[in-house]
């Protein structure tokens, strides 16, 4: 059995820039993966099976199961795979979970089944699951543009630490396209802040705290009633300059230090919140 580790994602910058005739928006975004991670497990099978330790997760209908498929009827492949998956990332939160699994399953069968699909091919395969799983086949810093399929690996990051809090928010059904419909022509930008941060990337390899941007944060606290007490205890515990992630409602603070880091957790976690401290430096193995 193979296991591979599949990470969640910070948008360090998140900008729209217009609505598509398709109805879809026109984004661009610096994204990062962190050291949040689920675990999947692959195993050669007659057919395809899939197991989750979520069990509400645990559908035809997931994206690990929609990925499988995917591949194998591209690939040609006969049988399939028994897949297990270990749920660590909160899902629904913003943090990408459910497109990196996707995203992992591409590539982790793609060598179990001997396809030989090349990067770019698993990209294409990954933009028809969804517009984050792209974005996941390379991991790392990247600049994500039109619908989030077109992707463009930065320079690898020096390690920068965040703190993540999940408020206890419940969940909203179709909560990306409710979060999009709540912004118009006045919310769109011309796609500089994420131009002066990527530049800014290849140069330091890391940003300051005042390159950070998420246009969410403008609809955040009417998108989710009760966001911004949980907004503001997170900065009484020492967080700063903080961001939604992705479209939310996990709330993320850049600090400068594990040791910041680790405080700021500490004092969410003793009240009772659900808080991670995370780097950009995601584990190699499991």
């Amino acid at each position: 059995m193979l296991k591979y580790l599949a990470p969640a994602k910070i948008n360090l910058v998140l900008e729209v820039l217009a609505k598509r005739d398709d109805g879809y928006h026109e984004i661009r975004s610096l994204v990062q993966t962190i050291s949040l991670c689920d675990v999947l497990s692959f195993e050669l099978a007659d057919k395809t099976s899939f197991e989750c330790t979520e069990p509400t997760l645990q559908t035809s209908d997931n994206l690990v199961v929609q990925a499988a498929e995917l591949l194998r009827k591209v690939g040609g492949y006969n049988k399939g795979a028994k897949i297990k998956l270990e749920k660590r990332i909160p899902w629904d939160a913003g943090l990408g979970g459910g497109s990196s699994d996707a995203a992992t399953t591409l590539s982790a069968l793609n060598g179990l089944w001997k396809l030989k699909l090349t990067t770019s091919d698993l990209v294409e395969l990954a933009a028809r699951l969804g517009s984050d799983v792209p974005f996941f086949i390379h991991g790392g810093t990247v600049l994500i543009e039109d619908r989030g399929e077109k992707v463009t690996p930065l320079a690898t990051s020096m390690q920068s630490w965040f703190v993540l809090l999940l408020p206890p928010m419940p969940r909203i059904p179709g909560k990306t396209q409710q979060l999009y419909s709540r912004l118009d022509a006045r919310y769109f930008t011309e796609g500089h802040f994420a131009d002066k941060a990527s530049r800014t990337w290849s140069q330091d390899r890391q940003l300051s705290p005042s390159l950070l941007f998420n246009v969410f944060d403008k609809v955040a606290f009417d998108a989710f009633p009760g966001l911004e007490g949980y907004w503001r205890r997170f900065e009484e515990a020492g967080g700063m300059n903080i961001h939604l992630v992705g479209s939310g409602s996990a709330l993320f603070a850049p600090v400068d230090s594990e040791t910041k880091a680790d405080e700021v957790y500490q004092r969410l976690c003793q009240q009772g919140l659900e808080a991670y401290s995370v780097s950009t430096v995601v584990p190699q193995v499991v």
